[in-house]
């Protein structure tokens, strides 16, 4: 017997939800865990938003996510955002600015909505000046993350706090970061494997200097995504078009060289420049930042907005 046709479609549809439900192809299980959402703009100068999700879908995407809680608009396909809520890229005056996105403190290499998240991810949506600056391959806004590796699509690593002297603000390291639910070992500098770990390197700048991802700081914010350089009194600190907007002694910054995990430094001209950057690890100073510097017990976000000390 031939079934009419409209009864066959939908045993047809019924057939198909229930192979969905059982077999993964619907929505997905859940993540266990709580994704982060913030915007913001002006490399995190201004929040314009935040929320999270309880437990996400597996299914979930950065992209997705995002949609849920703001008006956005997309391009290229519908991977990549152009406005959220009527903030859109453009280019005017001869500057560039668009939207870009952070999962866990480091910059995505893919787009929105291709970028898988599970609970526990800390995800970080900025618009800004991008002229100067093409990229900025890891953040230190997002702390405790990369180190917390509460993700729970995140395989872990270890984290080791890489110690070049002097000690006390190794240990002020590293009692932050188990403030922030992180086991962390301390080593010598230089004894750990790049790319095998999470590195949190603390020390004086001239002993650190050497180490071949830290020292993309010394080239500047085109190769390492860090508003601050070198100079011969402390470390000259630059404006979103890298210019000159300051001096600070301590600086606290994260960068990347290559695939492998970012590397985080605290470090200083000197022993108290070191300590005092040591100081800036809690997530109420860090939140929203790309960098922090410190300059006579003041925090100055990087890039330097406005005036600067």
């Amino acid at each position: 017997m031939t079934l009419p046709r409209s009864l066959a479609l939908l045993l047809a549809a019924l057939v198909a939800g229930a192979l969905g439900a059982g077999c993964g192809l619907g929505p997905g299980e859940s993540s266990e865990g709580e994704v982060r959402l913030t915007v913001t703009r002006d490399y995190g100068a201004d929040r314009i938003l935040e929320a999270s999700r309880e437990d996400p879908r597996e299914t979930e995407t950065v992209l997705s996510v995002l949609d849920r809680e703001a008006e956005i608009k997309t391009r290229y396909g519908g991977g990549f955002i152009q406005a959220i809520d009527g903030i859109e890229g453009s280019l005017a005056g001869g500057r560039t600015f668009d939207w870009f996105f952070y999962v866990n403190g480091i910059e995505s290499e893919i787009g929105a909505a291709d970028a898988a998240v599970a609970g526990g991810d800390m995800v970080w949506w900025d618009h800004h000046d991008w002229t100067e600056v093409m990229r900025v391959p890891a953040v230190v806004g997002s702390w405790p993350e990369p180190f917390r590796q509460a993700s729970s699509g995140s395989e872990r690593v270890a984290v080791r706090v890489e110690c070049a002297g002097p000690e006390a603000p190794c240990r002020i390291a590293e009692d932050a970061l188990a403030d922030a639910g992180v086991s962390s070992t301390v080593v010598g500098f230089g004894d750990d494997v790049p790319g095998k770990s999470l590195r949190l390197v603390v020390g004086e700048w001239s002993a650190v200097s050497g180490d071949d991802t830290v020292g993309l700081i010394d080239r500047g914010p085109e190769s390492s995504g860090v508003f601050a350089r070198p100079g011969s009194n402390g470390f000259q600190l630059l404006d979103e078009r890298g210019q000159p907007a300051g001096e600070a002694g301590g600086l606290v910054a994260a960068t990347r060289n290559g695939e492998g995990p970012p590397t985080w430094l605290v470090t200083g001209m000197s022993p108290a420049g070191v300590t005092a950057a040591a100081e800036l690890l809690d997530a109420e100073t860090l939140r929203d930042r790309y960098a922090v510097a410190t300059s006579e017990g003041i925090e100055v976000p990087l890039p330097v907005a406005g005036d600067a000390p």
